[in-house]
């Protein structure tokens, strides 16, 4: 059996894990639990890299007869018991945080499945980091930034009101404070850092440029990214996270403030969307963005979202569009390709205008995302021309010829169909599914998972 205690964020092992450890065979944590906590004559791992340490666990287990022991008998030495040490190995993971909870307790299961584990939670730091400032976290976004491209944190600290995120080397709030005061308005950072140290421990608020401008140490583990105006809402939560997906999509143009009906029509939105595939982590482009109800629609849906618009006008309507609809978009004044230079690149682009320049527009975009790119056009002289574009930097093509028919009331309580202009869309996805590309895994030779926030 092993056993996993859960440090919290720093406090000293209770009773019942210092006899644990007492008992234990082989003990596993970071230098610190160990010199602690372990006496002399316990075998001992130190993280350090993660796979040495599961292979040491793995031949301390088998060396008794090959059999993975039963759960190990310790007693609470706060009722006057010493530990009763089993004759099988016993093995003790020290664990900062919740071992469950973005920590080492995965890594473990899968190498020795979870019947074999014995997992003893300790507070997160994302816990404590929202108990400093009086926020409950029912309703945050939390995302791991340790050991992984901070990309994926920083979209979702763009999209959402409340985000926590586990920081890691090259990936602490200095780093979050510099791409958050490129890319939108409006957030709070709250930097905790030595959470659980009393003469340590430092929470403290500062706009993104701000945290840009410091050297914050190591001694970060959490960073909460807020909207302060609607980081507190009073509506009761069902489920735990982001907020819930919209209940419907494809919006009625009549739900968006356009001009002269230069909008994309919700059937073609429709589509559009199922082959975007926003979602929470993901930055999309709406290039010649319009009233924006592609970038708005995606933004529903959880995604971080950059409307490009050429005229002062459009760029209005864009944010008034996400203002109406509780979302936040970031709206360029900018014509395309030549503006896409300064936006980080996209999972996924939807192109809606651009005349003579779109092929060459779908060239940019298509060289740029991750995942996919949709047009959608109306004149068919230039569908070979997109289709080329798309092919040509490695996208698998597909796409469709939209021809709707709405029901229009006539008089006399009749309906009548009523034809919509036809609109090809076109798309490419990278590899044929259209599946996102995979993010990189955790350094596990170099990160110590026992920290919070090493993904496991």
């Amino acid at each position: 059996m092993i056993t996993v205690f859960g440090t919290g964020t720093g406090a000293p092992l209770d009773a019942a894990a210092r006899a644990a450890v007492r008992g234990a065979t082989l003990v596993v944590g970071g230098r610190r639990h160990l010199e602690a906590a372990v006496p002399e004559g316990v075998e001992r791992v130190v993280l350090g890299p993660l796979a040495p340490a599961l292979d040491a666990i793995e031949r301390h287990l088998q060396a008794d007869d090959g059999e993975v022991s039963a759960r190990p008998a310790f007693e609470d030495e706060a009722e006057g018991r010493s530990a009763a040490p089993t004759n099988a190995a016993s093995v003790v993971v020290l664990a900062s945080g919740d071992p469950g909870f973005f920590g080492i307790a995965r890594a473990l299961a899968t190498r020795f499945g979870p019947d074999a584990l014995d997992v003893r939670p300790g507070v997160s730091s994302v816990a404590t980091a929202f108990a400093r400032v009086g926020l409950p976290w029912d309703d945050a976004v939390v995302v791991s930034a340790h050991g992984r491209d901070l990309r994926t944190a920083v979209n979702a600290c763009r999209a959402h009101p409340k985000v926590a995120v586990l920081t890691g080397p090259g990936s602490g709030p200095a780093e979050l404070g510099a791409e958050l005061a490129r890319r939108t308005e409006n957030r709070t950072l709250v930097v905790a850092a030595a959470l659980g140290d009393p003469a340590r421990e430092h929470v403290e608020r500062v706009t993104p440029a701000e945290a840009a401008a410091r050297d914050w140490g190591a001694s970060v583990s959490v960073v909460l990214c807020l909207d302060e105006e609607r980081a507190v809402t009073a509506a009761a939560r069902t489920v735990a996270g982001p907020r819930t997906g919209p209940g419907r999509w494809a919006l009625a143009e009549e739900e968006f403030s356009h001009r002269d009906s230069m909008i994309t029509k919700f059937e073609v939105r429709a589509l559009a969307l199922a082959r975007l595939g926003p979602r929470v982590g993901d930055l999309v482009w709406d290039i010649g963005a319009g009233s924006g109800s592609v970038a708005v629609e995606c933004a529903r849906l959880g995604a971080a979202v950059t409307a490009v618009e050429k005229t002062a006008d459009g760029v209005e309507r864009v944010r008034a569009n996400a203002a109406a609809h509780g979302v936040d978009v970031l709206a360029v004044h900018g014509a395309a390709p030549t503006v896409l230079s300064d936006l980080s690149d996209p999972d996924a682009v939807f192109v809606g205008g651009g005349g003579r320049e779109l092929p060459a527009i779908v060239t940019a975009c298509a060289r740029r995302a991750r995942r996919a790119v949709v047009v959608s056009l109306a004149a068919v002289d230039r569908v070979p021309a997109v289709r080329a574009a798309l092919l040509g930097a490695g996208f698998d093509c597909d796409g469709v010829l939209l021809q709707s028919s709405r029901l229009a009331p006539l008089p006399g309580e009749v309906t009548r169909l009523a034809a919509t202009n036809p609109v090809f869309l076109l798309w490419g996805t990278r590899g044929g599914s259209g599946a996102a590309a995979p993010e990189p895994s955790p350094p596990s030779t170099t990160s110590n998972p026992l920290n919070e926030g090493a993904v496991q």
